[in-house]
């Protein structure tokens, strides 16, 4: 059977796609624009978008596992809540869903409200599925390298709680090894939740100390100016989603995101292999 991999072309996406071919999986990878997407041959490639219901419909034909990632965008709830009815429609009992760690506690962050929303309507509906929650993603700092390298700053306000950032990689291995999974039940399996986290809880001052060390110079972590961040962000993206980032990183400063007891161990045992570090990650991007 197949198994349909949205936001196939994203880095998230490609590493999905990457890991269920490894695996020997009949994939097809939905896309809205099929010249981005450059994967194996083994792979089909539909085009569609997840506001287009015709698309979505015929996308999902043949397709027993989905795999649901959604964009940060401003209808981002939107497109996750059809493309759940539409896949119930065409009766894919097999779903894993990429939500994101304490979208219960970020209630008033767009983006985690919105993913808690369609967690509330899996449970609800009784869909078969996973839902994986993943903390902040490393891979959002190669933005910022230059920053760190230039200016001698980490500029990410993070905050002192501690963010248990994880590599795109390894979530991409994770969503894999669980759509095979279910993929390969005989019956479909009962809704579960895995947060999705890294091997170190990192403070702004940590992160700093990391680059310092990778970099062999001084980086200071300047403090946590959530309203100076957004003012920067609104020179490349819209004013509603550099507010949404600002919201998020106050509550990176409340409440921080930090993995429960076993999380680290279960992820390290699911994988067969330690996590990735923010280390390892720091020297791969500055290399």
């Amino acid at each position: 059977m197949t198994i349909l991999v949205t936001g196939a072309t994203g880095n998230v996406g490609r590493n999905v796609v990457e890991q269920l071919v490894k695996r020997g999986a009949d994939v097809r990878a939905l896309v809205r624009d099929p010249s981005k997407g450059d994967f194996p041959g083994s792979v089909s490639v539909v085009q569609g978008d997840l506001l287009d219901v015709d698309s979505l419909r015929s996308a999902f034909t043949g397709v027993s596992t989905l795999f649901l990632l959604n964009g940060v965008v401003a209808d981002e709830c939107t497109q996750a809540l059809i493309a759940l009815n539409l896949a119930r429609e065409a009766k894919i009992e097999r779903i894993v869903y990429l939500s994101v760690i304490h979208s219960d506690v970020y209630v008033n962050v767009p983006h985690f409200a919105g993913k808690y929303g369609v967690e509330r309507m899996i449970e609800q509906m009784g869909l078969s599925a996973t839902i994986l929650r993943p903390a902040y993603f490393m891979d959002n700092d190669v933005t910022i390298k230059d920053i760190i390298g230039s200016y001698g700053i980490y500029p990410m306000p993070i905050g002192n709680k501690g963010l248990a950032m994880i590599d795109a990689r390894d979530v991409g291995e994770i969503a894999a090894i669980e759509l095979i999974r279910r993929e390969q039940s005989s019956t479909p399996l009962p809704l579960n939740r895995i947060n999705l986290v890294g091997p170190d809880t990192l403070t702004g001052a940590g992160a700093a100390a990391i680059w310092t060390d990778v970099l062999g110079h001084q980086i200071a972590y300047p403090g946590d100016d959530t309203a100076g961040v957004e003012q920067n962000l609104r020179a490349f993206m819209p004013s509603w989603m550099a507010l949404d980032m600002r919201l998020m990183a106050e509550r990176f400063q409340m409440d921080g995101m930090v993995p429960d007891a076993g999380d680290v161990d279960r992820l390290t045992n699911l994988l067969g292999r330690p996590l990735r570090s923010y280390r390892d990650y720091a020297a791969q991007i500055a290399a």
